[in-house]
């Protein structure tokens, strides 16, 4: 098995091989490739790999590359882990919208449009690349915004397997199991549990726990409302939980407290892609100790909990034909009555050695649908500028988005977001 990593200078990455390690009996690899465009970063992260799996007994080579074409060549597997102008990138994204009052976020508002627009020309390039060199592999996307760039993936490289990865469910999923154990005194397993949610990536709304096949909602969400009752901060007031009844992913708090998050975006610097930064740097430093084969505990600070377990999980079921249920980003198709079947969505999905495919789901409640449509629609606005340089079309994303700038604002935001990143925007003619 050939699994590439593009993307594999990320700090992210020594945790993605970890999992792999753990599951040497059931994935057999043999030559792990990660690519990057940064020769230190990857030199400096693919050099402490190598000690990593060296000290583990791995029975797998670890290459490093700055050649795409030589990385994907024959792979089972392709991941996308990339960010197009790096962290500095991320960091003009958020000020970019501090300068407008707007929400500065990475995924999510303008700056995950920004961060769509640098990276959707690139991830269709990759395709190109699978497509040509190996095209029965799988493409795990993790790049931000994921289910933006997985839909993109649909649209435009149809013949590519793709499916979009994230671990905020996972993350959901741990801790709801947690609080169930805390509610009853039980030690469930979370490989016991299964989560149900529905949405976009970022913008799911979470609405069941089934531990060993049994329900436990109806006994697990009063318990969470009357924890939010009990704390003086809590993440969503309780007539909002009430009325729902369902479990917003944390990211909604982006749309239902604007105005507090915006009021928060005043305590700048630092931004978070600051704080990541100065967490990057540390890391780096560490990776380079030319004694260590183990991931530092900073790791975990970077904000990627869960991110082997979820991506090694899904290789595993799908290599080996398990036929198990993981919640990724993919076309819907029919799963979801009355919705549009070429939407990808965030949702539980059977993964066996055919593929992906969504399992049926209830359409969520309008309340709900309704922020959906207008997030998907900004969506396919951002793909279609992102994939012609169509100027007008990012002006109607901007005007769809329920975070966007009011009309008159938007060539002002427009024509700031095209100078600050235009380096990163071929497809666009100044």
């Amino acid at each position: 098995m050939k699994v590439s990593v593009i993307g594999g200078g990320s700090t992210y990455t020594p945790e993605l091989v970890s999992g792999f390690l753990k599951r040497l009996d059931s994935l057999p690899l043999t030559e792990l490739w990660l690519m990057d465009i940064d020769q230190q970063r990857l030199i400096t992260v693919g050099s402490f790999i190598q000690r990593m799996c060296i000290a583990s007994n791995a029975p797998f080579k670890v290459f490093l590359t700055r050649d795409r074409s030589e990385a994907i060549r024959d792979a089972d597997y392709v991941i996308t882990q990339l960010r197009v102008g790096q962290m500095p990138a991320r960091r003009a994204d958020e000020y970019l919208c501090h300068r407008h009052h707007l929400i500065g976020q990475e995924t999510t508002g303008i700056g995950g449009m920004a961060k769509a627009l640098r990276t959707i020309p690139v991830i269709l390039d990759i395709a190109r690349d699978i497509q040509t060199y190996a095209p029965h592999a799988l493409l795990l996307n993790f790049t931000n915004p994921s289910g933006l760039v997985t839909e993109a993936l649909f649209r435009y490289a149809p013949k590519v397997q793709a499916v979009g990865v994230c671990n905020s469910a996972m993350t959901t999923k741990m801790g709801l199991v947690e609080e169930y154990n805390n509610l009853t005194g039980k030690k469930v397993d979370p490989k016991d549990a299964l989560l149900d949610v529905l949405g976009l990536n970022h913008l799911t709304w979470y609405r069941g726990l089934k531990i060993n096949h049994y329900e436990v909602w109806d006994e697990l969400f009063p318990y969470l409302i009357k924890q939010s009752r009990s704390e003086s901060e809590p993440e969503w007031d309780v007539p909002l939980l009430e009325s729902l009844r369902l479990l917003p992913n944390s990211y909604l708090q982006y749309y239902y407290y604007t105005q507090h998050k915006l009021e928060l975006q005043q305590g700048w610097p630092p931004s978070r892609a600051e704080q990541v930064m100065k967490i990057e740097d540390e890391l780096l430093t560490q990776y380079a100790e030319p004694d260590r084969t183990v991931p530092p505990p900073g790791l975990m600070e970077r904000g990627g909990a869960y991110y082997s377990t979820v991506a090694t999980q899904l290789i595993n079921a799908h290599y080996n034909d398990l036929k198990e249920i993981h919640i990724v980003n993919t076309k819907q198709g029919n799963a979801v009555p009355d919705y549009p079947s070429d939407w990808v969505m965030e949702l539980p999905c059977t993964i066996d050695r055919n593929g992906i495919h969504p399992l049926p789901a209830k359409p969520l409640p309008n309340v709900c649908f309704s922020l959906i449509q207008q997030v998907k629609t900004y969506e396919l606005l951002t793909i279609e500028s992102a994939v012609h340089g169509d100027r007008s079309a990012v002006y109607q994303a901007m005007l769809a988005h329920p975070l966007g700038p009011d009309a008159d604002q938007i060539p002002i935001v427009l024509d700031d977001l095209l100078e600050t990143h235009g380096a990163y925007l071929p497809n666009f003619i100044h």
